[in-house]
This record gives C-alpha cells, structure tokens and sequence, in this order.
C-alpha cells in the first residue's frame, strides 16, 4: 500500500475519534439551551478547563508557525514563549470577577457584560462586529494549518482546498451539535496528542540531525552567527521595539479574544484560579516546537519550502523515512493542534454573533431563534475563514499578529467597565473606533509605523487616551454610577 495511502487512513481514523468524542460530549444535553451552547451550563471541571484553554491557545500558528519563525526568525519566535508565560495571568484577577458577575446577571458572552455596565446596543454590536471579523482572520490561520498537513503528508494527492474542507467540516459538525462542551471534550484528546508528538518529533529530529541540543545550537551559530538569538542587532528580523510591542499586545490581547474571555461563565472561580496556577505546564509544549525550528537550519534548503511554515512538513517527509504510519501520526499531531483551535474560535464567532450583534438589533429574538443564529454564524464564518484561507496569502504568524491587533482594542473598554468607576459608554464607542482605526491604518495603508511598534499597540494607546479623556468630561447619572459601583464592587 502507498505511504500516502496509509497517512491518510491514519489521519482519517483520528478525524473520525475527534468527531465521535465531539458530538458524545453533548448527547442527553439540551439541543435547545443557550446557556448550554454557550457555556456548557457553567459545569466544565478543571481537568477539562485545563485543557480546553491550553489546547485552544496553542494550535496551528505553534505546531506551524512555530517552528517557521524559528528556522527565519532565530530570536524573534521566543515572543510566542513570553507571551504565553503572561498571558493567562490577568484571568487570576478578571475571571473570578467575570464568573460572579456572570452567574448573577445571567451572562454568556462578553457583549452581555459590556451591555449590562454600559447600557449601549452600539458599542454591543460594535464589539460583536470585530470580535467576529478578528476570529476570521484567527481561523483562516487554523484551516491554513490543516490544509497544510494533508497536503504534504499525504504527497500532493490530497489537495489543499479538500484538506481544509475535509478537516475543518469535522469542527463545524460537531460544534453545532454540542456547542462549547463538544469543543472541550475534544480538546481534551488532541491537546494529549499533539503534546505527545511534539515531544516525540522534536527529540527524534534533534539527535538525528545534530546529535543533541548542544551539536545543534553550535551548527546554528555556525551558520546564521550570534545576532540570529539578539533581539535588536544586525542580523535580527526584528527591532527590540517590534519585539517588546509584539509580546506587550499579545499578552494584553490574549484574555480580550471572546471565546477565551467567555470560559470565565463556564466553570466557578476557584478552577479559574488553579487553571491559571496550573497553565504554564501547557507551555512546554512550546518548548519542542522552537526545537525543531531551530534543528531544521543548514537541512532544509531555503529555496526548497516557498514559506518558512512549511519547515516542519518538509522535515517529515524528507527526514523521517517514508513510513505511511508515521506521516498518519505526526498528521493527526497537526490536526489536532489546528483543530483545537479551530472549534473554540469556531463556537466563539457564532455566540458573538448571536448574543453580540443579532440579540442587540433583534432584542425579542426567541432563545431558539438564538440558537439558530449561532448554528448559521457556525457556516457563514467558517465559509468566510475557509475561502480567504484557500485564496489568500499571510503567512500564519502574521495572521495571528494581525488579528490581535483588533482584539486588544478591547482591553480599556472591558478593564473600564470592571474597575473603573468613571468609565462610560460615550468614552468606551469613541475610544474603540479610534483604536480600531489606528490600528487598521497603521496595519494596512501606512508604509512606516511610528518608533517601529505594533499597530495594535500604536490604535491601544490611543484608544485608552480617548477613552480617559471622553469619560472624564461626561458625568454619570445616579443610575448609572450605581451600576458602576455594583461592577468594581463585585
């Protein structure tokens, strides 16, 4: 049997598990709940959590991207591994806020809160609009990756526009079906495969090729000299301002991307708080991805991927034999990096759309009219994600960077309506739209950006002092200053 043949038998058996375990997580659940589609009832337990937030964080961008930026970048990709330490940090304090808030006014997303704090439908619908456009570009990086995958291992014979097809129509079955605990439940699986294979990968290519860490960090420096691991020299890729803002909108981003801001309504605030102790640990996974980026320089011919995420395909097929079995393996690694991603952006994108944009238009809309909103946004951005993934060019890195940029304007909005007494809506509309712009200007039409920082930190500055300065002259009214005081309070 052709080794194509049985990578894709490989890979096609773990499609099936993942779909299986999708859908058995929502059997004898309610079909027809909200709060069950959103946030799973607010029962999921630690060791589902745990999973669930890691395996959503690190998908496509780290098992692709990953090693990419390291084999072209050298001491640009160690922004993935500060980012990730950080992070998470901030649900040690905003989620338990977010969870008491959230059992007690009954939300399930992030428009919910800022509708109840602000009592503003336009700054609702605007969130819900650029939250559903960043998880497109967040997606396309997802389905990317899968198409990838089958492309390469199994030998061209599966093209990249069925690859993603095939892959990606597995995600949106199951999380229509099982909504938010049919994505966590999957998780669970392909975040113990994917750490597996990472780890496994990453310890065979390095003794194969180099004999060991030490041998391989030698053959680097050999090849690409000191000022490949010095951020700011010569010969880096980037500026320590590029670097610094890069790990600085990251990491503030990280908590404003909805899906991940809405586990804070799934679970109570004490598995917030040891999901957050326990997270690092997921981060190691980093650690061999990096590894093997680093072990592919002086192996893989530069003109021989057409771009640097391709590295870790071109390793296996040309530096692992040519055993069907292992190509289906290390796949389904690959998948299901992407895949966990991919079904909690995926779930995301449609409850923003239902809850942040359809519920504020249409205020009667019927909870299963909901639902039904949710279950279309599942398609319709999928659609949307999986052309501009077929059709469009970024590489996956700067899909990921890119979409920050929009999410981190949320920060001073969210952060305001939670701790800040005098925050408001006019405040919070004007400093969104402003640090949307700025970012979008500064990401797509100028040449130049300022001191070389991240646009999405150049549209958060300015979105924060608009904010202040707007918030500042508008007065609350009595009402208003008391559901204020219940907020910072809570």
């Amino acid at each position: 049997m052709d080794t194509w043949v049985i990578a894709i038998i490989s890979m096609s058996a773990y499609l099936v598990l993942a779909f299986g375990l999708g859908l058995a997580a929502g059997r004898g659940k309610s079909f027809f709940s909200v709060s069950e589609y959103a946030v799973a009832d607010r029962g999921l337990g630690l060791f589902v959590m745990w999973f669930l937030m890691g395996g959503t964080i690190f998908s496509a961008f780290a098992f692709l991207g990953g090693p990419g930026w390291a084999y072209s970048k050298g001491a640009a990709s160690f922004y993935i591994l500060a980012y990730a330490a950080l992070g998470l940090l901030p649900w040690y304090v905003v989620g338990p806020k977010v969870a008491r808030l959230g059992a007690k006014n009954n939300y399930f997303t992030m428009g919910d809160l800022l509708r109840h704090r602000y009592d503003s439908k336009l700054l609702v619908v605007l969130v819900g609009i650029v939250a559903v456009l960043a998880f497109i570009q967040y997606l396309t990086l997802q389905i990317k990756g899968m198409a990838y995958v089958f492309n390469v291992l199994t030998e061209g014979h599966i093209p990249f526009w069925f690859g993603a097809l095939l892959s990606y129509g597995i995600v949106v079955m199951y999380v229509i079906t099982s909504g938010v605990r049919g994505a966590a439940w999957s998780d669970v699986l392909q975040a113990i495969l994917m750490l597996v294979v990472a780890w496994v990968l990453c310890v065979y290519l390095v003794l194969h090729l180099h004999g060991g860490i030490g041998p391989m960090f030698d053959n680097v420096l050999s090849i690409k000299s000191e000022d490949f691991f010095i951020i700011g020299s010569t010969g880096s890729s980037m500026s320590i301002n590029a670097y610094s803002s890069a790990i600085i909108v990251s990491m503030i981003g990280f908590l404003m991307w909805p899906h991940l801001f809405t586990k804070s309504y799934t679970t109570t605030e004490r598995r917030i708080k040891l999901t957050v102790i326990a997270y690092p640990i997921f981060a190691l996974f980093l650690v061999p991805v990096l590894l093997i980026g680093f072990s592919a320089i002086g192996v893989v011919p530069p003109e021989a991927i057409e771009k640097s995420d391709q590295v870790l395909p071109y390793l296996i097929t040309h530096e692992l034999g040519g055993s069907g079995l292992v190509y289906g393996l290390i796949g389904a690694g690959a998948l299901a990096a992407a895949m966990s991603s991919a079904d909690a952006i995926t779930h995301g994108a449609s409850v923003s759309l239902g809850r942040d944009v359809a519920v504020p238009l249409v205020p009667k809309l019927t909870e299963r009219a909901q639902l039904m909103v949710m279950r279309v946004g599942v398609i319709l951005v999928g659609t949307a994600a999986y052309y501009l993934a077929i059709f469009g060019n970024e590489g996956l890195i700067d899909l990921l960077l890119g979409a920050y940029g929009s999410i981190v304007q949320f920060a001073p909005v969210v952060y305001g309506a939670l701790f800040w007494r005098r925050s408001n809506r006019w405040g919070a509309i004007a400093g969104l739209i402003i640090g949307i712009g700025v970012n979008f200007y500064f990401q797509l039409v100028a040449d130049v950006r300022p001191f070389d920082l991240h646009a999405g930190l150049l549209g958060l500055v300015a979105n924060v002092v608009v904010f202040v300065a707007i918030s500042s002259v508008f007065r609350l009214k009595p009402e208003e200053r008391d559901k204020a005081n219940s907020f910072v309070q809570a």
